[in-house]
Parts: structure tokens; C-alpha cells; sequence
């Protein structure tokens, strides 16, 4: 069975090394400030759509990301893994989007790509934790959704068999395509870059990257799939209203680094009289029960 899948991918600060300066004024992250990593729980949903591409032959899978210039690195990542293409979504009508405006953007994307069977991205993203964008994809798209998945099983009859983690324990369910995924952290991770690939897709850029008089310019004419897709509002149909601050509900008022530090600790042994104290001080002070 030929898949035609989308990842969703985003760029994003490393939330470890949040400074002062993380945020504008405008209660937006200041990305410039921090360092930019592919968002973690996204590779997991790029790993599993590598699977299901190898167990399909004739399957394709590509990245989507929305963000600066910079963010066709992320793209670049996907490709050097084992994604066959990718589009960025650059266009300052784009900043500043809350979850609403992200998923909006990222439907109209994936209404001109079109074709699209499977849909899968991380569970969320580091610099917001809220989980709402894949659904909200999916709801905009009126497409089924799976979420929290762990490990797609199988692939047949236009329906896929999908492992997700649930509060105490894992369930298996079916549902047909096309659909959107959402996968956790607890999936398996993603292989590791391809040498061959790298060598194949290091020069890879989008338009916005380039700078004149940069070096191996003249490679985007003998080979094209050095240059990445790069869509503005205008490429995907989209309504400006609807894209960025203009588009978005939601403001932060501070984003900051917290760090819990135990006033004091008491060390237990396993033996029972101690775990059997343990568990009656707890009750007394109705931390549990």
C-alpha cells in the first residue's frame, strides 16, 4: 500500500536553558535567544513514520514545519533520517501564532499538499506542553485522531492498528485512514542520521536562506532537490486573519526556569519496618491516602 505521510515537525527552543531574555515583550518566546533543537517527541513521530514507510514500499513521507528561515533545519534533519521531501511554512504573517493559529496554518498546508493518508506528530512541544495542535489539525481537517500512540502495529485494508499509552496501561485500537497521530515520548526513538544522506541533502535550503554569493549556488540548478518547499500565507490559500497574533487567543505572560530544591530528605533501608513507617507518617500527614 502506497502512503503518502506528512510529519509535523517544529523547531524549538531548548526550554533547559531559559534565560532573562526569553521572552519579547510582546509575552511571545524570544527564540533568538535560546537554542533551537527538533522538538523531541516529534522524532519519535518521524521514527514511526520511517517504519511504516520501509514496511510499505512505494510510500513517501515528508516534514512539515512551520518558523523562520532557520527552521528548514528541521526539515534537513528529516531528510538525512529517511524523509523523501518537506515544506516550510515561513511568513512573518505566521509569528507569534498560539495553538489555534499553528493548527490553522498547518491544515491549510496540508489540505495543498494534498493526498495525504497519515498525519503524525509529536505528542507536543517542549515550549508550550499543551498537546492541542494535533488535534486541533485534525478537527480542522475533519479527519479521525488517534493520540498518545506508542507503536503503530499494522497497516491494512485502508485501517491502521495503533498501541497507545493510557493511565495505567496500553490499549490497542483501529481506526481508518486518512487520520492524525499524536505519538509520546515513550514510542522509540528515532534513528540516527544516514552518512549517505547527509552527504546527499547537507547543501539542501530553503530560498530564504540563501544569501548571495554563498557557496555551491550553482548546485540548486543541477540539482533540484537541493531547494526545499518554502510556502507563505498567500502559497496555502491562507486567511492572515487567521495566521499569527492576529490569529491567536492566547498570550504568555512570562515564561521562567524553575528549579525545586528539597529543604530536607530522610534515607530509608528496604526493610519492612522502615517502608511500613514511611507509608503510616505519609497517611498521618494525608500526602496520601
Amino acid at each position: 500500500m502506497n502512503l503518502k505521510i506528512v510529519v509535523l515537525a517544529k523547531q524549538v527552543p531548548d526550554t533547559r536553558n531559559v534565560g532573562k531574555d526569553a521572552m519579547t515583550a510582546e509575552g511571545t518566546v524570544n527564540r533568538a535567544a535560546l537554542p533551537a533543537i527538533f522538538n523531541p517527541e516529534d522524532l519519535n513521530a518521524l521514527e514511526q513514520a520511517l517504519r511504516l514507510k520501509e514496511q510499505n514500499p512505494g510510500s513517501t513521507v515528508g516534514i512539515l514545519t512551520m518558523g523562520p528561515p532557520r527552521a528548514a533545519e528541521i526539515i534537513r534533519q528529516g531528510l538525512y533520517r529517511g524523509a523523501d521531501t518537506g515544506w516550510l511554512l515561513t511568513d512573518r504573517l505566521f509569528a507569534g501564532a498560539d495553538t489555534l493559529a499553528t493548527s490553522y496554518a498547518l491544515a491549510t498546508a496540508i489540505k495543498k499538499i494534498g493526498g495525504v493518508d497519515i498525519v503524525i506528530g509529536g505528542r507536543q512541544a517542549i515550549d508550550g506542553d499543551t498537546a492541542q495542535v494535533g488535534p486541533q489539525v485534525a478537527e480542522k481537517l475533519g479527519l479521525s485522531q488517534v493520540t498518545y500512540a506508542e507503536e503503530i502495529l499494522k497497516c491494512e485494508d485502508g485501517k491502521l492498528t495503533i498501541r497507545r499509552h493510557i493511565d495505567g496501561g496500553v490499549e490497542t485500537v483501529e481506526a481508518p485512514m486518512p487520520i492524525v497521530i499524536t505519538v509520546n515520548g515513550s514510542a522509540a526513538p528515532c534513528r540516527p542520521c544516514n552518512a549517505k544522506l547527509v552527504m546527499k541533502y547537507k547543501h539542501a535550503t530553503a530560498p530564504m536562506e540563501r544569501t548571495p554569493g554563498m557557496p555551491y549556488a550553482e548546485l540548486y540548478e543541477e540539482r533540484p532537490y537541493l531547494t526545499l518547499n518554502q510556502w507563505s500565507v498567500a502559497d496555502v490559500d491562507g486567511d492572515p486573519q487567521q495566521c499569527g497574533l492576529s490569529g491567536s487567543p492566547t498570550k504568555v505572560k512570562a515564561v521562567q526556569n524553575i528549579v525545586f530544591q528539597a529543604k530536607e530528605c530522610k534515607r530509608l533501608s528496604a526493610a519492612d519496618a522502615n517502608i511500613e513507617g514511611m507509608v503510616k507518617e505519609l497517611l498521618s500527614e494525608k500526602i496520601i491516602g
